[in-house]
């Protein structure tokens, strides 16, 4: 079936937004997600137990992976590959005066937790900055779906300072 990007909701997700494209179905089925992180923005963080590979549509990002080394920051450009074990801490930082866009592959359950924690944005308007409640849920629903979430030092050794809050 053809899918249309441009109808499928966009759902800000604390600052960056995500489009489900695939209907997310049983746990182990396959997702297919159009993710975008702002100018200046990022992703702290985190680990969740589904895989993701995220193919960079446009812009430039940075991405934090696990390796042999521990922890390390890679750039990526239009048409580069990071694949997240599932897991495995990572992180994204845009540090571009332009949109990062991902094509995301990973499990419908990743599609089911965005749907349950994203609030829907209306075309051409731009996220807001999370009130507490909304971190608060975010962080409470990752916990069910077995997210492991950095505190603020460990984003901050990492580079990364989160808003007051």
């Amino acid at each position: 079936m053809l899918v249309d990007p441009e109808s499928a909701e966009t759902l800000d997700v604390l600052g960056a937004t995500v489009q489900v494209l695939t209907p997310p179905a049983g746990d182990h089925d396959p997702c297919v997600i159009r993710g975008a992180i702002p100018p200046h923005g990022f992703v702290p963080l985190h680990s969740h137990p589904d895989p993701e590979t995220f193919v960079l549509l446009a812009g430039a990002v940075e991405g934090l992976g696990e390796s042999e080394r521990g922890l390390e920051w890679a750039t990526l450009g239009a048409g580069d590959v990071f694949h997240v074990p599932g897991d495995a801490r990572h992180a994204w930082r845009n540090p571009g005066a332009e949109p990062a866009v991902s094509l995301i592959a990973t499990s419908a359950r990743i599609g089911r937790f965005f749907r349950e924690i994203g609030v829907p944005l209306e075309p051409g308007t731009a996220p807001a900055p999370p009130p507490p409640e909304r971190v608060a849920k975010f962080l409470a629903v990752a916990e069910r779906y077995g997210h492991w979430n950095a505190t603020p030092e460990e984003n901050a050794a990492i580079g990364l300072t989160l808003p007051p809050g």
